[in-house]
């Protein structure tokens, strides 16, 4: 089965008119997107746009031989004029199956927001899964009850990422599954920010007129075992790290700072990473890591590794002088050998986040260089074992490694 992507972009296109945003005046050439239209093998085509009949010929496609024009989501604006000779647009019922002459079914997928999504199968049994913006697949049962693990998945991955997640947790996104961002808008991240952001959930993005054999699985992005995010105060590293993990089902959340008595200021910050949390992921509040690390298990993510510091050098008495001569020093090193051994042997997915200090004031007091040092260690070790790192700087990440 043959997919041809008329249009890639949100309803509005890519870059909006007028839109003096950075996103909009740097989407040219192949960053610029047609609202998303997909032509699957010629004969069916799903949400008709404005100049598709354009498209596809640029593309070099005809539209002539549509059999079956599909709508999954409402349109604002003016009626899209239909081209001669294409079948006047309708919609499927959820749940219902339509059959094509050219032994193309396509089914109606239920969705928790208005629209439809569209299963399709192809002559040769290949499953192609279409959602439209916003919208996510509803009623899917967990552990592949009876779900298809689809070949290809086409949907809003970067406004609704915890769809990805839902087909994940489903059995209907699997290793080998294409996933392709659609409908991206001036919302978007600009150039290859966006690739990279795709790339880190298992999915990427084409150009529109791009042509894909669904079931080729060659391009499907490997996502990085163990990745560690530094970054200073308020950089945007812990929102980086959950960002990349928002797309995965079932992620535990390992808090190393634990809870405060009396201190509001500290439950605040507590309170708002909560909420910025997906629904169905868990928390453990533990310093406790490399026993979770031995584990097998969902994607860890851990916040972060200067608080795990802290609590392993309150543990070795290090901040004492004499402890730290006495013991103390060699105690922090093998445990910070033991978390970085427990970090290579891990079979699970980890993210973790860390704060990189040392690039300014030096600290007044000789904890706190110890502490800076102690922290720069354990930074080195921890990338060191890790496929992927990344420096936040002003809320825009950096690849070091990776």
């Amino acid at each position: 089965m043959e997919l041809t992507l008329l249009g890639t972009g949100a309803p509005g296109g890519l870059p909006l008119p007028d839109c003096p945003c950075a996103v909009c005046a740097t989407a040219l050439g192949d960053a610029a997107r047609a609202a998303t239209a997909l032509l699957v093998d010629g004969v069916l085509l799903l949400d008709l746009t404005p100049g598709a009949a354009f498209a596809a010929a640029r593309a070099g496609h005809s539209l002539s031989g549509v059999r079956q024009v599909l709508l999954s989501h409402p349109h604002d604006g003016p009626p899209v004029e239909v081209p001669a000779g294409l079948p006047q647009p309708g919609r499927v019922a959820d749940g219902r199956e339509l059959a094509l002459l050219t032994g193309h079914r396509v089914r109606a997928v239920a969705l928790d927001a208005p629209g439809t999504g569209y299963e399709v199968t192809g002559p040769d049994g290949e499953r192609l899964l279409y959602l439209p913006p916003g919208g996510a697949p509803a009623g899917l049962a967990d552990g592949n009850g009876g779900q298809v693990t689809y070949e290809m998945v086409v949907g809003d991955v970067l406004g609704r990422p915890d769809g990805l997640a839902r087909l994940r947790a489903a059995g209907a996104v699997g290793p080998t599954t294409d996933v392709l961002a659609v409908h991206i808008g001036h919302e978007a991240p600009p150039g290859g920010e966006l690739t990279r952001r795709l790339a880190a959930v298992g999915a990427r993005a084409v150009p529109d007129g791009s042509t894909l054999v669904v079931g080729a699985y060659e391009d499907v992005p490997d996502v990085p075992r163990r990745t560690l995010v530094l970054g200073g105060a308020r950089s945007g590293k812990s929102v980086e790290a959950e960002r990349r993990l928002e797309a995965f089902p079932d992620v535990l959340y390992v808090a190393t700072g634990g809870t405060r008595n009396g201190d509001t200021e500290w439950a605040q910050r507590v309170s708002l990473h909560r909420e910025r949390r997906p629904g169905s992921w868990r928390t453990a509040e533990t310093c406790d890591l490399v026993p979770l690390l031995a584990q097998g298990g969902p994607p860890l993510l851990i916040d972060c590794l200067s608080l795990w510091l802290t609590h392993v050098m309150d543990e070795v008495k290090a901040w004492d002088d004499a402890e730290w001569a006495g013991g103390g020093e060699r105690a922090l090193r093998d445990r910070v050998a033991e978390l970085a051994g427990a970090v290579r042997a891990t079979r699970r997915t980890v993210v973790a986040v860390s704060n990189e200090v040392g690039s300014g004031i030096v600290p007044a007091t000789a904890s706190g260089r110890r502490y800076r040092d102690e922290l720069g260690r354990l930074n080195t070790a921890f990338a060191a074992e890790c496929e992927h790192v990344l420096l936040v700087v002003a809320g825009q990440a950096l690849t070091l490694r990776g």
